[in-house]
């Protein structure tokens, strides 16, 4: 260990840690050093504003004082010290340059002799310190850079690629938790729960009154582990199933029929949504002439993201070319532009995109893509407002970094970040107002117009009373009911379908 570090510090040929005594053996320095070397190689060229090594690490520094009051951390003539009480009790010469690795190693340094000084920071252990450091720098980047604990890790790379679970999925209406899908294959279905049953407890533990992600939280687990799912069907007993938890290929599209109206629901955008889109659409587009579709209904509601190349793959699917979304950052591979072939499959029937305040990320580019286009009238609410991409990192401890490095514009040139996409048939200010829309739409007005071509000029960066006022116009919400029967009144009604698009049809 000893070795390795002298190592390091040779390379950098920098004054190593004279200056204070080596911590117990509980805390990793070495490890420490490399940890934040790296990450904060990784993180300067990177993130979405220019921001210095220097600041970084200075940032980061904050993290003894989060752990013991008494210490603080400041920068003085060209020094870094560490004071406990307003004592100082560890001063070095910051690197002169913006070189990581020295500043990893003074990291290092500062956070060791923090160790040595407070029982409280060593306590938190290697891994507690590291995380602390990571809290303090990226709070001050933006809401979704992140540092993962190793373990953690390990769990969020399984759930990327098919979480651990009971293969069912589930939402919340009107304060109900509705399973809405069921895996064939996953464990879940073996145990007997079926679409349609009410979620009533999970190990027992009622879930009344919970957020949905504390629900799923819940049903999601390590691989093999057992849960017990308390369900109540539509018109049966309660019952207790037992379930194994197993990692199953996360199902992500969903296709009903609804007489002339075929219903697709995306959960999100996993690495296969884009081919199972493609067979829903094919299979159901090729029924027989008396069961024709007339129009088709995305729905994206509750649709919390995924893969940005998924939904740029997915909208290809009922797109006859155009800019689907731009990102763009500091780094140059940050910088792309997205356009869909030429090629819908849907052959350019009526579409409608449900969207809620759950909606985020990759979906809200799709819905984006399809209303800036006028390929589709987007209903609902306002979506959530997550437009920044992230980049990975494994760091030497086996965390995870995801550190935002772009921003994605729709294709009218508006930032998807904080303002979400406005729906152009807004249900979220009540029933009665969604029909005088629908109404309006019939005689060729559009109520949304204004709103809508405010909302598509904005330009980042915006203040936050701008987007408040520009989100209002339409409220973001949970899903309603009203959401789908405005979808059948716009597919029926062709005046208002038009009016509703506020683009000529090609």
């Amino acid at each position: 260990m000893r070795s390795a570090a002298a190592l390091v510090f040779l390379f950098f040929s920098g004054p190593a840690w004279s200056q204070a005594p080596r911590a117990r053996e509980s805390f990793d320095l070495s490890l420490m050093a490399s940890v934040v070397s790296a990450a904060l190689a990784f993180i300067s060229p990177r993130a979405l504003d220019a921001v210095s090594v220097q600041q970084l690490a200075l940032w980061g520094l904050a993290a003894p004082a989060s752990l013991d009051t008494t210490l603080s951390t400041e920068l003085r003539d060209g020094s870094v010290v560490l004071l406990q009480n307003g004592r100082v009790i560890f001063t070095r010469q910051a690197p002169a340059d913006e070189a990581a690795g020295p500043w990893g190693l003074l990291v290092a340094d500062v956070m060791n002799a923090a160790v040595l000084a407070s029982a409280s920071v060593r306590l938190a252990g290697t891994q507690g310190v590291i995380t602390g450091f990571f809290d303090e720098l990226l709070s001050h980047l933006d809401p979704y850079s992140r540092y993962i604990p190793p373990e953690a890790a390990t769990v969020d790379r399984a759930r990327r690629s098919g979480e651990a679970g009971a293969g069912i999925q589930v939402d919340r209406v009107n304060g109900v938790f509705i399973v809405t899908s069921v895996n064939a294959s996953g464990p879940g279905a073996d145990a007997g729960i079926r679409v349609g049953d009410r979620i009533v407890a999970i190990d027992g533990q009622t879930v009344a009154g919970e957020t949905l992600d504390v629900v799923l939280d819940l049903i999601g687990g390590l691989e093999g582990t057992m849960l017990t799912i308390t369900v109540r069907s539509r018109n049966g007993p309660v019952r207790a199933l037992d379930v194994e938890r197993a990692v199953t290929p996360p199902e992500t599209v969903f296709a009903t029929r609804l007489n002339e109206l075929l219903v697709i629901r995306i959960s999100g955008f996993s690495s296969d949504t884009d081919q199972r889109l493609q067979r829903e659409l094919e299979r159901n587009l090729a029924g027989a002439p008396g069961r024709a579709i007339r129009g088709i209904v995305l729905d994206l509601r509750g649709n919390r993201g995924g893969l940005l190349r998924q939904a740029v793959a997915a909208t290809n699917l009922v797109m006859n070319g155009g800019l689907v979304a731009t990102t763009a950052g500091r780094n140059p591979q940050a910088v792309h532009e997205w356009r869909a072939g030429t090629g819908d499959i849907s052959e350019g029937r009526p579409m409608i995109v449900l969207v809620d305040g759950r909606s985020a990320s990759a979906a809200e580019i799709m819905a984006a893509a399809l209303a800036d286009q006028g390929r589709a009238v987007v209903v609902g609410s306002t979506t959530l407002g997550k437009g920044l991409v992230q980049t990975i990192a494994t760091l030497p401890d086996g965390g995870e970094l995801f550190v935002s490095w772009s921003r994605v514009l729709a294709p009218d040139g508006w930032p998807i970040q904080g303002l979400g996409v406005l729906p152009q048939v807004c249900t979220s200010l009540g029933e009665d107002a969604a029909t005088e829309q629908l109404r309006a739409l019939d005689r060729g007005i559009q109520p949304m117009a204004g709103p809508i071509a405010r909302h598509r000029a904005a330009r980042a960066p915006l203040p936050a009373p701008a987007v408040l006022a520009l989100r209002n116009a339409c409220p973001a919400s949970e899903s309603h009911d009203t959401d789908l029967s405005a979808a059948r009144f716009l597919v029926t009604h062709a005046k208002a379908y038009t009016t509703a698009r506020l683009r000529p049809s090609p």
